[in-house]
């Protein structure tokens, strides 16, 4: 059995589908001071650093611990969780017609040690998207995308979004679980 350092539920249905055996207990990291001191660094570079902090956060003597982000940037942007539907659409016309980068990234930790830890990026090709659009949208899917942060959910009304998708499913979903199962083989975890 693994920890998964969080409470959400996307990340929780994709191990439950795989059948990996885990309990979650969540981070208590100020995921902003982070980002705050890490600058300018590629989008990458702050989804790896969030992972691990939020796997070394979590207090689990002997047991592996898995810490997962997951970041958009676009337009040379960096975006995080929209703080009200006003700002949701703001998102979706900058994103509109472009193509946005969704950065996720998963860490594993024991005794405070990073086993491993990499980066996975999906390419979401954003439609043209008119203001009808985004307001029939968000009264469709306000508040559940208010803790997305792209504005999406994939497996729902969100893949409307998109004309085409560069990257894994579960990247998108929000955590790289074929790089996090292939790291849990090779560590034994999980039998092949």
């Amino acid at each position: 059995m693994i920890v998964l350092a969080s409470q959400s539920a996307s990340r929780r249905a994709m191990l439950e589908a795989a059948g990996i055996p885990f309990r979650a207990q969540p981070a208590n990291v100020d995921e902003r001071r982070i980002e705050t001191g890490l600058g300018e660094a590629p989008a990458e570079v702050i989804a790896l650093e969030l992972a691990r902090a939020k796997a070394l956060a979590v207090f689990a003597p002997g047991e592996i611990v898995l810490g997962s982000d997951s970041l958009v940037s676009c337009g040379g942007r960096r975006f995080d969780k929209p703080a009200s539907r006003d700002q949701a659409a703001e998102h979706l016309h900058f994103f509109s017609g472009k193509v946005m980068e969704l950065h996720s990234a998963a860490a594993l930790v024991r005794d405070g040690e990073v086993l491993w830890a990499e980066p996975a990026l999906a390419r979401l090709h954003v439609a043209a998207l008119s203001d009808h659009f985004i307001e029939s949208y968000l009264e469709a899917e306000w508040p559940e995308v208010s803790g997305c942060v792209g504005v999406f959910r994939i497996e729902g009304r969100g893949v409307q979004l998109f004309d085409r998708i560069e990257g894994d499913y579960f990247t998108i979903l929000g955590m790289p679980l074929l790089m996090v199962q292939a790291a849990l083989r090779r560590m034994g975890v999980l039998s092949q």
